[in-house]
């Protein structure tokens, strides 16, 4: 079978790769389709992103649907041509952290297309992928590209969650990505009164719009339209910051009412703090790091009808020239979520 391998930055090989047999409690999936990540596209552009380097050759990918090919002894309640979701995330379940309910910092994460550990954790972007059972989720109904965005919907739902009460919040979201969108979508669900958006880009920022903002700010033709929210100690409620950038941060931090809630889920590297506003304001930062039971929780919520997630899949590309995917979504004037079409079931 064939899967996307990268070797450095720039160099992403399509290549040939051991299919490796089918165990207890594990199914066998053709990949439908796949969702080019932030994280991809460090790996694509940079060999990596901080302190995290390619070491080794990796296959990358972990935004995927497939369609169930072969189920192995032991699994029960899946159909062979079934759509389904495929978690990336595998915790160890006997860690310390699995033990006190928090997989997503399991100590011995096994998630698809990372670099963190050595040897790197394979990836997701292949013909066939062998996945135990439990990282499957029914997807029937919705199209395999909808599937497809289950991972990220997930991590702002994970955010969502760590916010708290949201019933007539007022929210900011800074940076208008895939997952600053999918936010907004989260936010809204959850009983947001007000949502504000901002970004450089006039396309992202019509999605954004599309998808539930009542107001959306292009801080690149209005860098200080954000002051206005600053008076009488600050405005929103809740901060969905989406850039890892700090000046971004700092800006949004103006516009914290006190006791406000920053929930930063943007990973760009480590940042400056205005923590004489923080602390004077009184502002919960809370870190948002990936997710588990909320990978579920998502697709549910999709095949319901109550978040639909269609707008932000802008391109769809063959396998064959899934590289223009990985060029195509680094213009974030022309792309949301660029997707690889592995195959139709």
């Amino acid at each position: 079978m064939r899967a996307l391998v990268i070797h450095a930055a720039k160099d992403l090989r399509l290549e040939e790769v051991v299919t490796k047999p089918l165990g207890p409690g594990q199914v066998r999936l053709r990949v439908a389709r796949g969702g080019v990540c932030g994280s991809d596209l460090h790996y694509y552009n940079h060999g990596g992103f901080g302190a995290i380097r390619l070491r080794e050759p990796m296959i990358l990918g972990h935004e995927v649907s497939a369609h169930i090919a072969e189920i192995g002894p032991g699994v029960s309640g899946f159909t062979e041509g079934q759509l389904v979701a495929v978690s990336p995330s595998r915790p160890c379940g006997i860690c310390r952290y699995c033990a006190e309910g928090l997989p997503n910092h399991c100590l011995n994460m096994r998630f698809y297309g990372s670099a963190m550990p050595f040897p790197h954790i394979q990836g997701a972007f292949r013909e066939e992928l062998i996945a135990d059972a439990t990282q499957c989720v029914d997807a029937t109904g919705l199209s395999a590209g909808e599937a497809a965005m289950a991972e990220p919907l997930a991590v702002t739902l994970h955010a969502t969650t760590r916010a708290g009460h949201m019933v007539g919040k007022r929210v900011l979201v800074t940076g208008c990505g895939p997952i600053g969108v999918l936010a907004i979508l989260c936010a809204r669900r959850a009983g947001a009164a007000e949502i504000v958006a901002t970004d450089l880009s006039d396309f992202t920022l019509d999605i954004a719009r599309a998808c539930g903002a009542e107001r959306v700010v292009n801080m690149a033709r209005e860098p200080q339209a954000l002051d206005v929210y600053a008076a009488e100690k600050g405005h929103f409620d809740v901060l969905y910051e989406c850039t890892g950038v700090a000046a971004a941060l700092a800006q949004a931090i103006a516009t914290m009412r006190p006791r406000g809630v920053v929930l930063q889920l943007g990973l760009g590297g480590d940042m400056s703090l205005p923590m004489m506003a923080i602390t004077a304001k009184e502002l919960d930062l809370r870190g948002a790091f990936r997710f588990h039971q909320e990978f579920a929780t998502g697709v549910e919520l999709m095949r319901k009808g109550l978040i639909n997630v269609q707008p932000l899949i802008t391109q769809t590309v063959p396998l064959a020239k899934a590289e223009d995917a990985f060029r195509v979504a680094s213009d974030r004037s022309k792309a949301m979520k660029a997707q690889i079409h592995f195959s139709d079931g």
